[in-house]
């Protein structure tokens, strides 16, 4: 009887460690596992560029998807560029153009969700040269405005110089930024034109009306003047190859949160969009914001999808404008990927 006794005391206390074990784990129902963390690098987050990497934050996507994203905000891409080939950002929030210049000195990277269909930018002159510069091939021996120096912003200037017979060479770029420093270089006159992107361009149109744009690359007409195509890869995210193969989950859980944000957007309207973003984005202005995130509706992809066909565009881009890119044998379809997208 005391055996029966001694037995039964054993398979109670096995019992209760038993119940005592479960109370203790961490993927009961109720619980969460830990985020995972990401170190996001963009140059100008304040930028509509670049709006659905923080408008996916304001609507908890990113939580969603189990992630911690760490945006680190820079002066310009080549910036943001460089905090990833340093080590110190994962993914970059950027121009797809980096992934091309960067196949030409062997390195390898790889978009793999797009924002942008429309690169967005707008060339426009300042309020004090916009009766002397009608067109592009004015700027021949000008001061004309870029984010930072070797952005994408540069790269595509370059290029719009070039096919309007203007070398390069023959105009003096000077880095301006891209929001408050970028409106008060334009208009104060310490630039003749400029490279500007939303909603700093609406700012200085709504406050400059005379300002003449000689380039809109927010819209498919504008594109199709500018590049002779309808598509053109833009702002995208990125990151090494080594990144997206060793955290392949942690890519396609970005991914999708970009492309649920995008989605979100088609059935949205910009004031309502406008609405999510934190109050330091829109500024004391908030009509303004709406009115330059309405111009850029346009420019934004409804599913983050990419096409050999826009990555060739970028491509003949920059082999127009740099040997580098031009003289290397580039497989296009390396340097982005939808499979985080299926």
């Amino acid at each position: 009887m005391i055996v029966v006794r001694h037995a039964w005391a054993c398979v109670l206390a096995v019992f209760v460690c038993a119940l005592a074990a479960c109370g203790r784990r961490t993927d009961s129902p109720g619980a969460r596992p830990a985020a995972t963390p990401v170190r996001m690098a963009v140059g100008g987050q304040n930028q509509l560029l670049y709006l659905p990497i923080t408008l996916a934050r304001e609507l908890g996507y990113y939580k969603d998807a189990g992630l911690d994203v760490d945006i680190q905000d820079f002066g310009g891409g080549s910036k943001a560029l460089e905090s990833l080939l340093g080590g110190s950002a994962d993914v970059v929030s950027g121009f797809y153009d980096h992934t091309i210049q960067m196949a030409a000195e062997g390195r390898e990277l790889v978009a793999f969700v797009a924002m942008l269909r429309f690169p967005g930018l707008v060339l426009t002159t300042s309020p004090s040269h916009a009766a002397d510069i009608a067109s592009i091939a004015d700027l021949r021996g000008r001061i004309v405005g870029v984010t930072a120096a070797g952005s994408s912003t540069q790269m595509i200037l370059t290029y719009l110089l070039g096919r309007h017979g203007v070398p390069p060479a023959s105009v003096s770029i000077a880095a301006i930024g891209a929001a408050a420093t970028a409106i008060a270089a334009v208009e104060h006159g310490r630039v003749d034109a400029a490279m500007m992107a939303e909603p700093a361009f609406t700012m200085v149109q709504r406050r400059n009306p005379q300002v003449r744009v000689l380039a809109d690359l927010r819209r498919a007409d504008g594109v199709r003047d500018a590049f002779g195509t309808d598509s053109y890869m833009a702002s995208v995210l990125y990151s090494t190859r080594a990144w997206t193969t060793a955290h392949a989950d942690t890519a396609r859980r970005l991914a999708r949160a970009i492309a649920r944000t995008l989605d979100w957007m088609q059935g949205h309207t910009p004031a309502e969009i406008a609405a999510k973003m934190p109050p330091l984005f829109r500024g004391n202005d908030e009509a303004l914001y709406v009115e330059a995130l309405g111009h850029a509706m346009p420019m934004y992809s409804p599913d983050g999808r990419m096409s050999a066909e826009a990555a060739g565009a970028v491509r003949s881009l920059l082999a127009d404008s740099l040997p580098a890119v031009r003289d290397a044998p580039i497989d296009v379809t390396a340097t982005f990927t939808n499979d985080f997208l299926r």
